[in-house]
């Protein structure tokens, strides 16, 4: 078992919270093109309220423990750890609730390089849980606007986990795929999900678009975020997301297995 102190300690070593890498200027741009509706930054989330860059500092301040300083506009971000346990806390409440209702889940990620094995450790005990672990849509095509202009991804499942991968590549589990943030792959998943008889799912775990692209669409999604990351926050504070976790999302893969193990035990699925 990983106590609280223990977990928190490692938040801390391995810069999942505190110091973090992502910058102080990577986050203000994210807000202030999030208060402009960029698309790029939306992840999917169509707001009900009117966000500019003030009022998306105080909400990343509260939500993540940020500097509310608009003239703190340098270095490192910081993310508090007691909002991170307390995120990871609700966080496996919502799978404990599910695991005891047997309900479908759908896990994605748009970071598989680093999150991948610990969605897969979280699908792993839902599915000997009891739960229907959904994997529709496998191999279907979906179109994505990058920097580079549009790209055809297919969308793939790697031990219950949606991600897409780049064409051409192998899918033989071992490779991990591309990194997005689109909303379009849960749409995809969710659309084939209804063409192909599956069970909607009553959870949706993820990140990027698919958190925010299932609960604009009205389903139950949890999810990690970073300080660059407000759409899941403004999702959460807005009731479209369940559960936003701030963390950052670009640690070494490894360094998230404590955290699989923290939630799981929390949820009471440990083995």
């Amino acid at each position: 078992m990983l106590s609280t102190g223990a977990l928190r300690a490692h938040l801390l070593a391995a810069g999942l919270a505190g110091t973090v890498a992502t910058s102080r200027e990577e986050s203000l741009r994210s807000y202030r093109l999030f208060a402009a509706r960029d698309p790029r930054v939306m992840l999917g989330l169509d707001p009900e309220w009117g966000w500019g860059e003030g009022e998306l500092l105080r909400l990343m301040a509260d939500k993540c423990g940020v500097s509310r300083d608009p003239a703190h506009r340098s270095g490192p971000d910081v993310i508090d750890p007691e909002r991170t346990l307390g995120g990871l806390d609700a966080f496996a409440a919502r799978l404990g609730e599910a695991a005891g209702r047997r309900a479908p889940v759908l896990f994605g990620t748009g970071h598989p390089h680093r999150l991948l094995g610990f969605y897969a450790g979280l699908a792993d005990a839902l599915s000997a849980a009891g739960c229907l672990v959904l994997t529709p849509a496998q191999g279907r095509c979906v179109d994505i606007t990058t920097r580079f202009g549009l790209r055809t991804y297919t969308l793939d499942y790697v031990r219950g986990v949606a991600l897409v991968r780049e064409p051409g590549l192998p899918g033989t589990g071992r490779e991990t795929g591309a990194h997005t943030h689109s909303p379009l792959p849960v749409r995809v998943a969710l659309e084939g999900a209804v063409q192909g008889g599956w069970p909607l799912p009553e959870l949706v775990v993820g990140d990027h678009g698919w958190v925010c692209g299932a609960g604009q669409l009205g389903f139950e999604a949890i999810g990690l975020a970073d300080t660059d990351d407000p759409a899941l926050f403004v999702g959460e504070a807005e009731g479209q997301v369940s559960v936003a976790v701030p963390l950052d999302d670009g640690v070494r893969s490894d360094y998230y297995r404590p955290l699989t193990r923290y939630v799981l035990n929390r949820a009471s699925l440990s083995r």
